[in-house]
């Protein structure tokens, strides 16, 4: 679609994407990349012992997976993006711990497009990270992404 028909679905929910896995090896591997090794994330033994019951992604490992499950979307998208550049994001709140071995999928509402110069489009999503079988989200962002078309 083109940015102006995009722009007409503001306030609406444009993509859910497909369930996806965070399994025990995605944590540890996230853990070796960051460095942060906190028990509740990599320890099974330790982390029982704690109100989670067992070890947890960590927020930042959840807040990464924006790109895997946008890959994952299929929803409302503007035609012939040349490239799309993560821009920052606002309001950024970890809700619930996601567990491993859960499965997580996003849901996408456009906030705002903006064209910030000719070809160069500004989007701001609400992203939720929704944890399958819970009710409460692992989290709730805006995010917002250049696209260059």
């Amino acid at each position: 679609m083109t940015p102006q028909e995009l722009q007409a679905k503001t306030g609406e929910v444009i993509g859910v994407s497909d369930w996806f896995e965070v399994s025990q090896d995605r944590i540890n591997k996230f853990a070796e990349a960051t460095g942060d090794f906190q028990f509740i994330h990599v320890d099974p033994d330790k982390a029982k012992m704690t109100p989670f019951g067992g070890t947890i992604a960590h927020g930042f490992l959840t807040l990464s997976l924006l790109p895997v499950l946008g890959a994952m979307t299929e929803g409302a998208r503007i035609d012939n993006v040349k490239m799309g550049v993560n821009y920052g994001g606002n309001k950024t709140r970890f809700i619930s711990p996601v567990r491993s071995g859960k499965r997580v999928r996003s849901h996408s509402k456009l906030l705002e497009l903006i064209e910030k110069r000719p070809g160069q489009w500004q989007q701001t999503n609400e992203v939720t990270i929704e944890i399958e079988g819970e009710d409460k989200p692992a989290l709730i962002c805006e995010w917002i992404t250049q696209l260059f078309v």
